[in-house]
């Protein structure tokens, strides 16, 4: 492949030299600039012109026609044929790059290259949700939503995933309780039948309860295994936090906040568990509760069965390398 970028008329003839060049094999692009002989360029390019011939108006414009080779350039060379990706598992050709992917009963993990095997460890999981009268009835359609989408991830049974739902107002409220459910349909199944409390903002109770009831032996905690709770909330708690929130992870619970709408962010941290970053999320709209959703698929997935894998050249430089080094070499420039 070759790109001959001209901003004039040539000095001496370019047909029957293109079209040596051609029959030899090699494809030939032509860009040109400003002032340029547009048959000029057409008589260098290859078939069809009307891919391989393109004008822009100045060189400081010129980088927009960028994405365009380098897809050209990175079609000819299936990376997933040729082993030339990091995929663990899987590698998805897609134009002129490559995706990853994993094998039944795995997820990919953050880094998209990776895979974890879901469901290796028990986990005790608990969903604290804010049903007070701000978050709306259509919304909290969508909080359910969230909710069975997180647990879909997860590997559910006697001696793996057990997960329990709390929802909160005004009062705490047990929807039901750790290893009720020993499968996947009957927890979302149950999750659909919610109904909404439509009253206060109590998160600090909530949290108390947590740790009073849910995860007691009584209540279907079991000894040993990893404690994970997610808080949801839409807004400021009408309650004091702080106590119930450090209290809750000075028992090693693993706590994530989540927040939408008028959700306090402040209040959110302190709910988090270290490091604060990995562990609470926000959005401004229930819509987008989808996207946090699948981050919160990884998180708790890697709380089943830590991944541990040397670490790799992220994806998006791999690839900016590859197509600067193919630019290198297949592309002259006049000066």
């Amino acid at each position: 492949v070759a790109i001959v970028v001209t901003d004039g008329r040539p000095q001496d003839g370019v047909k029957d030299v293109s079209a040596r060049a051609r029959e030899s094999g090699l494809e030939l692009f032509a860009i040109g600039v400003g002032r340029v002989d547009m048959t000029t360029l057409r008589q260098i390019a290859s078939e069809p012109l009307d891919d391989h011939v393109d004008y822009v108006e100045s060189y400081s414009v010129i980088e927009k026609l960028s994405k365009k080779f380098q897809e050209a350039f990175c079609e000819m060379a299936d990376l997933c044929s040729t082993g030339d990706h990091d995929c663990q598992q899987i590698c998805v050709s897609t134009p002129g790059s490559y995706t990853c992917a994993c094998r039944d009963g795995y997820t990919l993990n953050e880094d998209g290259k990776t895979c974890n095997a879901c469901g290796a460890s028990a986990i005790d999981l608990v969903f604290l949700i804010d049903g007070s009268k701000s978050v709306r009835p259509e919304n909290f359609e969508l909080v359910k939503q969230f909710i069975n989408q997180v647990v879909e991830s997860l590997d559910v049974g006697d001696s793996k995933a057990h997960v329990g739902v709390v929802q909160y107002s005004s009062s705490v409220r047990q929807e039901f309780p750790l290893g009720r459910f020993n499968s996947k349909k009957d927890i979302k199944s149950a999750v659909k039948k919610m109904a909404y409390m439509e009253k206060g903002t109590m998160t600090g109770q909530a949290i108390k309860y947590l740790i009073d009831n849910t995860f007691t032996i009584s209540n279907g905690g079991r000894p040993g295994v990893s404690k994970v709770g997610i808080v949801f909330t839409d807004g400021r708690s009408q309650d004091y936090i702080n106590d119930a929130a450090l209290k809750a992870k000075e028992l090693g619970y693993k706590m994530y906040a989540v927040g939408v709408g008028n959700a306090v962010e402040d209040e959110l941290r302190m709910i988090a568990s270290e490091p604060v970053g990995e562990h609470y999320f926000y959005t401004a709209d229930f819509k987008a509760m989808k996207e946090i959703g699948k981050k919160l698929q990884m998180k708790i997935c890697v709380e089943e069965n830590p991944c541990e894998c040397e670490a790799i050249v992220k994806f998006q430089t791999k690839v900016e390398e590859l197509i600067q080094s193919l630019t290198r070499k297949n592309i002259l420039f006049k000066q």
